[in-house]
């Protein structure tokens, strides 16, 4: 009884998630059954299969329509096709009334589908959260707790083949990370003592010890679950209309059913079969449910395809935005960068040990914290230098450092520190081309001058250069936005292709030229990672942040790029484009399908069972063509 009780369980939702199809077919085979019937010249078996496929077929969307106008106090399409089904077998006219049923029911099946495959993303990323985790206590043992029970700072144990199940450093052992869940890349990653893991990931090889950095609620997979959810129950302004426009229309056309009912009788001298029958048929073809059915489905589907590859909506708002753009303006540190100064370049006086100078060098930075003295300890491990930690060094703020060695005294910093002179004169005046590069120089000065000049950049993303160039191909305007100076921002312009920059830029200058460019343009997007970026995020037609960035970046912006990578931006608008041409196609032939059966019912031309087979035919067909937004878009 157990495993039977089970069994139910697990197979209910299935049955459930295709139950409104199936009762669509099981009235279509009844329906088909009445009709050979009625042909052997049985009258009252057939009307009874058509009432019961009346039933299971119209019971979903009875209820739906039923409810909504309960609610709303407003009759809206479901209403007018129950009305359109009992009016036709008033008037004898069962097998139309029960296919109008059918048809109505199969189109409801498809948009349930539609609903059902875009909540298949939230399932699919639930389903990756690991309930459970292995806590370890303070005597080192441990045992399983639910993972909503742990608290920041807990140490958990991860073991081989298990899904990371918190956001957390690693702070004991070595191993391989699946992060296709977070990513999309199926490359493993190996992780080391103090990397950042996330939630949802999965630990391929060796046991790790984990530290809690973020609550359950807060891990990076809470945030995709939060944001897809938000774009699935906001509607764009389109829709919005068009179910503004459904209340009107419904009052229009039952208005146009009564008044078709009695003039023309006294009109055009019709009989009063012919009248009520036309007034039957204009109640089926004139409803909008083509046209009610143009945009949500194409915007559920286009959320679903930007979610399954990085690209997070927060609404059909944003996405419905996003392909009127005309200008993108960029952060430059973090988004088109990396946002970590490297080492370029390395340069000693003539005569000197390259290996020897930068292992001082790089002793002297160790024992500081700045961004550039973390670049170039950095660069000089990454080669096999063994560094000194016990010099005697004294900081200098805004300047640099002043060591003390058993050479003597040594300063690092900028030209103003170590001799503007002789920082300009060093290498026959390299500052000025490496200036030029974009590249911030630090010099190390000895008693007989300039031993060593470090040139640093924070170096563009492997994919901006790209990025940069499929928006321009689709028309995009591109500027960046940075705080850097006029050299520094002119390189990275240049080196990115951008077609327009501007420098020291302050936070609250840089939402003043975005105001700008919405008076040029009109439309414009912003693309950002930090708390400075905020402001401009909101201000712009559409905010783009950084999976990686801030929290206030994210919360602020209206669309998340989960991967990180910019080229995601263009893939973005062409979806945007897509989907509006979708609309655009779904709506232009569900209004001319319904014109022109309105007025073939008119000049009598068109029977009840081709205006049924036409209306409903039209929205199955809608609602196909939206689907067309689940597929990838080249």
């Amino acid at each position: 009884m157990n495993i039977i009780s089970e069994e139910r369980k697990q197979t209910a939702p299935q049955w459930f998630e295709h139950l409104e199809l199936i009762a669509a077919i099981g009235s279509g085979i009844l329906i088909g059954v009445a009709w050979l019937s009625s042909k052997s010249g049985v009258e009252a078996f057939p009307v009874t299969l058509y009432i019961i496929a009346f039933l299971i077929g119209g019971f979903a969307k009875a209820r739906e329509g039923i409810k909504e106008t309960i609610e709303n106090k407003e009759l809206n399409v479901e209403m007018l096709m129950i009305f359109a089904a009992f009016g036709s077998a008033l008037i004898g006219y069962w097998a139309e009334g029960a296919i109008l049923i059918f048809i109505f029911a199969i189109s409801g099946a498809l948009e349930t589908y539609t609903l059902n495959k875009s909540h298949k993303e939230i399932s699919a990323l639930m389903q990756l959260q690991p309930e459970e985790a292995w806590l370890i206590q303070d005597g080192g043992s441990e045992y399983k707790v639910p993972t909503d029970s742990l608290k920041v700072g807990s140490i958990i144990l991860v073991k081989p083949g298990e899904r990371i199940p918190v956001d957390g450093v690693i702070i004991y052992g070595t191993t391989s990370i699946d992060m296709s869940a977070i990513n999309g890349e199926s490359i493993p990653t190996l992780k080391e003592t103090g990397d950042e893991l996330f939630a949802g990931t999965v630990n391929l090889s060796g046991a790790i010890q984990v530290k809690m950095t973020k609550p359950s609620s807060e891990t990076l997979f809470q945030k995709i679950i939060t944001l897809v959810q938000s774009a699935q129950s906001e509607k764009s302004p389109s829709q919005q209309f068009i179910e503004k426009f459904e209340g009107v229309y419904v009052k229009i056309v039952i208005i146009a059913v009564l008044v078709m009912m009695f003039l023309p009788h006294f009109l055009f001298g019709w009989d009063w079969t012919t009248t009520i029958y036309r007034a039957i048929v204009l109640l089926v073809v004139a409803s909008p449910c083509a046209l009610v059915a143009s945009i949500m489905p194409a915007t559920l589907a286009a959320v679903s395809n930007g979610a399954k590859r990085g690209v997070l909506f927060k609404g059909g708002v944003h996405l419905e935005h996003l392909g009127s753009l005309n200008t993108i303006a960029f952060d430059k540190t973090g988004t088109l960068t990396n946002g970590k100064p490297v080492v370029t370049d390395f340069l000693v006086r003539d005569g000197e040990d390259v290996d020897a100078i930068l292992t001082v060098l790089a002793s002297i930075e160790s024992q500081s914290n700045h961004p550039l003295a973390i670049a170039i300890t950095n660069y000089a491990t990454d080669k096999g230098m063994t560094l000194t930690r016990n010099l005697q060094i004294e900081d200098v703020p805004g300047h640099g450092i002043r060591a003390v060695t058993e050479a003597g005294q040594l300063l690092i910093g900028n030209p103003r520190f170590v001799g503007q002179e002789l920082a300009e004169s060093f290498q026959q005046g390299i500052a000025f081309a490496l200036a030029d590069q974009g590249k911030t120089v630090i010099y190390m000065k000895d008693e007989k001058g300039i031993v060593a000049a470090a040139a640093l950049k924070d170096t563009v993303r492997p994919e901006a250069v790209q990025a940069i160039k499929e928006l321009k191909s689709v028309g995009i305007f591109t500027v960046m936005l940075t705080g850097d100076n006029e050299k520094t921002a002119a390189a990275i312009a240049k080196e990115t292709g951008l077609d327009s920059y501007v420098a020291d830029c302050l936070p609250a200058m840089k939402v003043d030229h975005i105001k700008h460019l919405l008076a040029k343009y009109k439309t414009v997007g912003m693309v950002g990672d930090g708390i400075n970026d905020a402001p401009a995020l909101a201000t712009a037609t559409s905010g783009i942040a950084m999976g990686e960035g801030t929290d206030v970046a994210l919360e602020t912006a209206d669309i998340v790029l989960m991967q990180n990578d910019l080229t995601r931006i263009s893939y973005a608008i062409k979806l945007s484009r897509k989907m509006q041409r979708i609309v655009k196609q779904n709506v232009f032939f569900s209004i001319a399908v319904i014109s022109v059966l309105i007025v073939s019912n008119f000049m009598q031309f068109v029977d009840l069972p081709l205006g049924v087979i036409g209306h409903e035919g039209s929205t199955i067909l809608v609602i196909l063509n939206g689907l067309r937004m689940l597929n990838r878009i080249d």
